[in-house]
Parts: C-alpha cells; sequence; structure tokens
C-alpha cells in the first residue's frame, strides 16, 4: 500500500541508489530543505524488482538497488526542478514512462503516485 500524500504535496520523486532509514527521515527532510530550501514528505524506500529482457527472463545480478520515494511540496517544485538533476532525483512520471520503465522493477502501485488519470494505468 502506498503512504498517502499529505496535502498540498503532489510531485512525487525517486532518488535512484539512496538509502535512508526510518530513523533517518526528519534528517533525510532536513537535508533536502537544507540543500534545496525545499519541503518534502517522505513517503517510502523500494528495493527494486530485478530487470528482465525482451523475453522476460531475469537479467543476472540486477534488483536490490534501494529507491527513495519522497513528495516535493507544490509551491517548491518551480524551485526544485533543475537543481534536482545534479543529484540524479528524477519525476516519478518520468521514471515510469512507457520508453523509459522497461523492467518492471517496481511494484504495480507505484503507479497510483503518478498524477496520471488512474483510468490510464488500468491494464
Amino acid at each position: 500500500m502506498n503512504i498517502e500524500l499529505q496535502k498540498d504535496f503532489e510531485q512525487v520523486c525517486v532518488w535512484p541508489g539512496t538509502v535512508v532509514g526510518k530513523e533517518k527521515i526528519e534528517d533525510f527532510e532536513r537535508f533536502i530543505d537544507d540543500i534545496f530550501k525545499t519541503r518534502i514528505q517522505y513517503l517510502e524506500e523500494i528495493s527494486t524488482f530485478p530487470d528482465t529482457d525482451s523475453s522476460g527472463k531475469v537479467v543476472p545480478e540486477t534488483g536490490g538497488r534501494n529507491d527513495v520515494f519522497f513528495a516535493i511540496h507544490n509551491e517548491d517544485v518551480g524551485k526544485f526542478a533543475v537543481p534536482r538533476l545534479q543529484y540524479g532525483i528524477r519525476w516519478i512520471e518520468d521514471v515510469l514512462a512507457e520508453g523509459n520503465y522497461t523492467s518492471k522493477i517496481y511494484p504495480t502501485r507505484v503507479f497510483d503516485y503518478c498524477c496520471w488519470n488512474k483510468e490510464h494505468l488500468a491494464e
């Protein structure tokens, strides 16, 4: 089950290969505020599933990467949009876009973090 987004926190981000840990959530939120002057809501960390090739077979030695999911306050999205790129932080819509998301490395439920129309997601 996804974490419910707080009011005014709608843009979800993914920071691949990042570990926070439950005991460091407040430190992480403070870090983002200090670096980017941006308010966030920490959502969760997901360990990726293995990649699959075009035939659906698992690619050896893939998966298990820890990715952090967090939401940006609506008023801070504009000032966060460009600086985030230096850190490899991506919008969830870009991560899950059809051309980018070739291996199903996350649970299907993460699509509900996107602002896309829910009917579009029914597959």
